[in-house]
């Protein structure tokens, strides 16, 4: 840990504020949601549709908006909407934890959705423009502080909850309302324009929607996009399938919660441990194509263990079923964690890369938003398996699927990089400008 941050302190400060930013940004988000769920459903006795009205509307707002919030960080300026985002979600937390209405929690919801698509675009952007040629490095740095957000947060939120969920709330906005003083007072401003590049500087002479159609035109990026969209569909089945599976086999009591927190510890603690040795060696052997298809094979080959274990006999009772549903998936959630330190900052790296320095933002948006509806589709996917898996014995199919993915995935950017797509586009050349002097 010590190397991670000499190696933070060789930054610029606007690249270190970033970082302490994405991990302050982590801590006030998970302790609160994971405990959302349960608040509107037990404390205000909502149902069930009604809580997932809720919590769907976030993701929507969230999800949706990143194209939005993209292009407006583009046109206006990265600081201004990372301020915006985290004031809002200041707004929206400390609105969840005082109301009981449905209207409002809708609203509070949406609020805190949209906040996401405000800031991400941005940060992602002014960190590639500030880190420059050693975006590369920065950006698996960014990963290292966003997981340990992920990994701290619910454990402040489980102790915050437990004195009253209301205060989870209250202390989460505090932390994002501190958040939106400091990056007034000590983040610089930085525009799209900054970087010195033509086309940048040209962006607000542009109309947004003329933007949008030249992204929409760049294939190669495009064709990026849906490939990586299996990495996230993979990643997420932390969340999701792994959980389940250690549920199935060592069920709801503290065995079964204690395997699930297993899965989140291997996922966080690995990535802040390893994420920049694994970058530096990847970086010093591999071409950047090479290492996300790398990365999305290792991701595919998380669930062989899964699917392994779905061979073997379960156990009735006793320290045999415990290990068989813990280690498996711990396994997975492991590989999960090393493929995602490979590919990331090589697929954030990326995606600078085919914007050709140029609208950055926007395009980490419009990505946003495409992997975004691929998360839910391949959720969809997903349980769908898993339903199929249980009711007719199956119990290796989701695994099966999931490890194809990957390798599908992997292929598709292996082609992307050996016909040259995943290349920074051509410049081309403008004619110079003729001055009229008087």
């Amino acid at each position: 840990m010590r190397s991670t941050l000499r190696q933070v302190s060789t930054y610029e400060r606007s690249v270190q504020l970033l970082m302490v930013n994405q991990f302050t940004i982590n801590l006030g988000f998970y302790m609160l949601m994971p405990y959302l769920a349960a608040h509107l459903s037990g404390t205000l006795g909502l149902a069930g549709l009604t809580v997932g009205l809720v919590l769907g509307v976030r993701n929507f707002s969230q999800q949706g908006m990143f194209l939005v919030g993209g292009a407006l960080a583009d046109r206006f300026g990265y600081k201004p909407l990372i301020v915006a985002g985290c004031v809002l979600r200041t707004v929206g937390f400390a609105t969840l934890g005082l109301v009981d209405s449905l209207p409002a929690l809708i609203a509070a919801s949406a609020a805190t959705g949209l906040a996401g698509a405000l800031f991400n675009p941005a940060v992602r952007a002014y960190l590639a423009a500030d880190a420059g040629e050693r975006r590369l490095e920065a950006f698996a740095l960014f990963n290292v502080f966003y997981q340990a957000g992920i990994l701290l947060g619910p454990l402040v939120g489980m102790a915050l909850t437990g004195v009253d969920f209301r205060v989870t709330c209250l202390v989460s906005a505090a932390i994002f309302a501190v958040l939106s003083i400091v990056q007034i007072r000590a983040l610089p401003a930085r525009r799209a324009a900054d970087s010195g590049s033509d086309s940048a500087g040209r962006a607000s002479t542009e109309s947004v929607l003329a933007q949008w159609r030249s992204i929409l035109a760049n294939r190669p990026f495009l064709l990026f996009s849906g490939a990586m969209i299996g990495s996230y569909v993979m990643s997420f089945q932390v969340y999701l399938a792994l959980p389940l599976e250690v549920r199935r086999l060592g069920g709801d009591g503290t065995g079964g919660t204690a395997a699930t927190a297993l899965l989140f510890a291997v996922s966080g603690l690995s990535t802040i441990v390893f994420q920049t040795r694994v970058t530096a060696w990847c970086k010093a052997r591999m071409e950047s194509g090479q290492a996300l298809a790398w990365g999305l094979v290792t991701m595919g080959a998380a669930f062989l263990p899964l699917l392994a274990a779905s061979a073997i006999p379960v156990p009735d009772n006793g320290v045999g079923l415990w290990l068989l549903a813990a280690t498996p998936p711990a396994l997975a959630a492991l590989l999960l964690a090393l493929g995602t330190m490979i590919a990331y900052p090589f697929e954030m790296d990326t995606i600078v890369r085919l914007s050709g320095d140029r609208l950055v933002a926007t395009h980490y948006g419009l990505y946003n938003t495409i992997c975004g509806i691929g998360i839910t589709l391949g959720n969809l996917l997903t349980g769908a398996a898993l339903d199929t898996a249980r009711a007719a014995g199956l119990a290796a199919l989701p695994w099966c699927v999931l490890t194809t993915v990957g390798l599908l995935c992997a292929a598709a950017l292996y082609g992307l990089h050996r016909t040259g797509r995943l290349a920074a586009p051509v410049a081309t050349e403008r004619p110079p400008v003729k001055l009229n002097h008087t």
